[in-house]
């Protein structure tokens, strides 16, 4: 049976969800295969701000542009795997040293190279930051979404960079066309 990719999807934690990393979250899956799967949370803001996680990495802010564009924007849990490490998901894509493309547009990226040009040039422009990701074994994700854990839905890149984190939630659950408030936490099979 042939695995359905749902990269470029985002996944919607059911209100039954029990583990607290992922308990009412919006996860944007980044690569989906036979091997399994990693997703960065989108709506998880931290108390750290790019700034303070630019002067750890010792990267200065040193374009007027970029300093306003990002020391202010929050630096987000993307989930309990390698939460010692940075991950940037940006768009446009651009050419970085460990990036993975999701779509045209969109890639995630790992290498300090996006830090150091965010630094001094202010680009990529839309970013999203996070320590740590979210991942799945081989058939995790699979029997997870069987158990009703997860909605899914094709993911919209103005939820990520273009809303507030407390809304992207909802926002998702309309691009299915319901009201998160109305989800129940008991789920059935048929």
């Amino acid at each position: 049976m042939e695995t359905v990719s749902l990269a470029n999807h985002f996944l919607i934690a059911m209100p039954a969800m029990a583990d607290p990393n992922f308990s009412r979250t919006l996860t944007y899956i980044c690569e989906h295969n036979e091997d399994g799967a990693i997703g960065i949370i989108v709506n998880r803001p931290m108390e750290l701000k790019l700034a303070g996680l630019f002067d750890r990495v010792s990267i200065p802010l040193e374009d007027e542009q970029a300093e306003a564009r990002f020391s202010g924007l929050p630096v987000y849990f993307g989930g309990p795997v390698q939460t010692d490490r940075g991950f940037v998901l940006h768009r446009p894509a651009g050419q970085w040293q460990s990036s993975l493309n999701v779509s045209d547009s969109l890639a995630l990226t790992s290498s300090r190279d996006i830090l150091q040009a965010m630094g001094s040039t202010g680009e990529p422009a839309e970013v999203l930051v996070s320590l740590g990701y979210a991942g799945w074994t081989a058939g995790q994700l699979e029997w997870e979404l069987s158990q009703n854990a997860w909605l899914t839905v094709e993911a919209d890149a103005a939820i990520i960079f273009d809303i507030p984190a407390e809304e992207r939630l909802p926002a998702a659950m309309q691009l299915l066309g319901v009201d998160f408030a109305n989800l129940s936490e008991v789920a059935g099979h048929a």
